[in-house]
């Protein structure tokens, strides 16, 4: 098995040594939920797996209790896939035209099924946001209500896949927002740009370096923390990129990226608990850079994941692949600690 730390510059080595700080140590006077509540909103009639990764990526790395916010058809089916989630069948997709007649005015109205959904918060560190959305007109408004009610309460939320469409439509949702993470990947970055810059090609500019097209979407966006998905992650506050260059597989099947969005939510989480002081960590970190640092901490983890599935089942590797190595590649690149 290859070392990853042999396929690392020194700067990643640098702040991955940060990033550990933020891991809280195993210790008996720790309580359940302490380390970590996190919820997955989405999975949809057609896509169940992609909540069901991004749950499952967020447990396997260490949060204490994770859920999954997604429609009762959805349930039904995610419900079988690991007893080990709490599935909430709160959400609702829009009725076909057959069934409006039928369907329960509050099931039809987005405002009362968020408010459904808001009222769990209070019982949350951490949304993740996306996974298995789709672009069903009723489930996007949901989520409207849910980002507006999540910010106002100053919780963390990663955004990816359809919840992107979300931004890209109503970017004041998130505009200066600084507890939000989006993941997207290229294709989803183009949308977001030309949502953001409907008059500026990516291409134009004089600064040609390769964080210069996330540095500028950051800074439109009033700063929010973004991570773009390449053969190099790149995440950026708009201020300061940091480049992920931990070594990843070489296969891109669906679903991987659900991997990524479970394992920034528990970074994000362990950030609360740092910064609550749950353990004598010393508070080497500033809190102006642990959003960053979660964002890095979760990419190198889904990238070597990725790298540790290639190696096991080469181009057929899926997405479940992954969910299989994340406490492995925790234990590879930061170890444990019990004090």
């Amino acid at each position: 098995m290859t070392d990853p730390a042999g396929e690392m510059s020194s700067t990643t080595k640098g702040v991955l040594n940060k990033v550990r700080q933020m891991v809280p140590p195993m210790l008996e006077k720790f309580h359940k939920g302490q380390l970590g509540r996190v919820a997955v909103i989405g999975g949809s009639e057609d896509y169940t797996g992609a909540p069901y990764f991004s749950a499952m990526a967020s447990a396997r790395l260490g949060c204490d209790m994770s859920h999954v916010i997604c429609t009762p058809g959805a349930a039904a089916v995610i419900k079988t896939y690991s007893p080990n989630l709490m599935v909430h069948p709160l959400m609702r997709q829009s009725p076909a035209p057959t069934d409006a007649s039928s369907t329960a005015a509050a099931d039809k109205d987005p405002e009362q099924v968020a408010g459904r959904i808001i009222d769990m918060l209070a019982r949350l560190h951490v949304l993740v946001i996306g996974p298995g959305l789709g672009r069903d007109p009723l489930m996007q408004q949901t989520c409207a209500h849910v980002l507006a009610a999540a910010r106002e309460r100053k919780i963390p939320v990663v955004l990816d896949a359809d919840a992107l469409a979300i931004v890209t439509k109503t970017p004041e949702l998130v505009m200066g927002w600084r507890e939000v993470v989006l993941t997207p990947n290229v294709v989803e970055f183009g949308r977001l740009w030309k949502g953001v810059f409907p008059d500026r090609d990516q291409k134009d500019g004089g600064d040609k370096s390769e964080s210069a097209q996330v540095e500028a979407l950051s800074k439109a966006l009033g700063g929010v923390t973004i991570v773009q998905k390449g053969g190099k992650d790149l995440v950026s506050n708009g201020e300061t990129t940091l480049i992920v260059d931990v070594k990843g597989g070489l296969k891109r099947s669906g679903g991987q990226g659900d991997t990524l969005t479970g394992s920034i939510a528990t970074f994000l989480a362990w950030r609360k608990a740092y910064l609550d002081g749950l353990w004598d960590h010393g508070g080497n970190l500033q809190e102006a850079e642990l959003l960053s640092l979660a964002a890095f901490g979760g990419a190198a983890i889904t990238r070597e994941c990725s790298r540790l599935a290639f190696e096991k089942h080469g181009r057929s590797l899926q997405a479940s692949d992954l969910t299989e190595q994340v406490h492995v590649a925790f234990m590879n690149i930061f170890g444990e600690s019990t004090s």
